[in-house]
C-alpha cells in the first residue's frame, strides 16, 4: 500500500477481494491513510464493505472493468490484484496516468492443471513488458520476501521498518484483523477446507 502503490489521501484504489483476509487488510490500510476504495466482493460480503467506506462491485453479476470506470472515469490510482489470470490485463487498463499495479498472486489459476510456475511467469512476464512501455503506469509483483537473497541485512530493515508500522497501526486501531473462524489444531483438514472454500471473509486461526 505504501512502500509499493506509494498511495496518497484523496486518491482511489481498486482492491480485488475486499472481503479477504488480505483484502479487509488493504481496505483498513488505505482509509486511513484517507484513500478511497473500490473492492470487488460477492454480493453477500456488500454490507460489511459498505461499512468499512468501501464502494463494493459485484465480480459475479456486474462487468467489473465497466463499473469501476463508472466510478472513476479517470482511471484508479492504484489496483492490488491477488487474481491474476487473464483479468490482470483488465487491471493494468484500470490505471489512471501515474498508477500502480500491484500483483501479489494468481488465484484464478489455482485449481489449473498443469505447470504451477507458468502463470505466475506469465504474470512476471507482462509485468515486465508494461514496465519497459513508455505509458506513465508501473506494474509490481509483490513478494514480501523478495530480496532476501541478496542482501539479508537490507530485507531484515525493511521488514522490521514495515511490522513497525503494522503494530503501530494496530495501537492506534487503524488495523483490525478478520478473524472467520477458530479451530483447533486437531480439525486441521477442516480449516484448510474451510480457508479454501471461498466462503469466509477473514482468516482461518488454528489454536494449538
Amino acid at each position: 500500500m505504501h512502500r509499493t502503490a506509494r498511495v496518497r489521501p484523496g486518491q482511489t484504489v481498486l482492491v480485488h477481494g475486499a472481503n479477504g483476509g488480505v483484502g479487509t487488510v488493504l481496505v483498513q490500510l488505505a482509509r486511513a491513510a484517507g484513500v478511497q476504495v473500490i473492492g470487488t466482493a460477492s454480493a453477500r460480503h456488500h454490507d460489511a464493505l459498505r461499512a468499512h467506506g468501501v464502494v463494493p462491485v459485484d465480480y459475479r453479476t456486474e462487468d467489473v472493468p465497466a463499473r469501476v470506470r463508472a466510478l472513476a472515469p479517470g482511471g484508479v490510482d492504484a489496483v492490488f490484484d491477488h487474481v491474476g489470470g487473464p483479468g490482470i490485463v483488465d487491471s493494468w487498463r484500470l490505471l489512471a496516468p501515474g498508477g500502480t499495479l500491484v500483483a501479489y498472486g494468481t488465484a484464478a489459476t489455482r485449481d489449473a492443471t498443469g505447470s504451477k510456475q507458468w502463470p505466475v511467469l506469465k504474470l512476471l512476464g507482462r509485468v515486465w513488458l508494461w514496465n519497459a512501455l513508455p505509458n506513465r503506469r508501473r506494474a509490481h509483483f509483490y513478494n514480501v520476501w523478495a530480496g532476501r537473497a541478496l542482501s539479508k541485512a537490507r530485507f531484515r530493515a525493511r521488514l522490521r521498518a514495515d511490522l513497525t508500522q503494522v503494530f503501530t497501526a494496530l495501537q492506534r486501531g487503524d488495523l483490525t484483523p478478520r478473524v472467520a473462524a477458530r479451530l483447533p489444531l486437531t480439525r486441521a483438514a477442516e480449516a484448510l477446507r474451510l480457508a479454501e472454500s471461498g466462503t469466509v471473509a477473514g482468516k482461518v486461526v488454528l489454536n494449538p
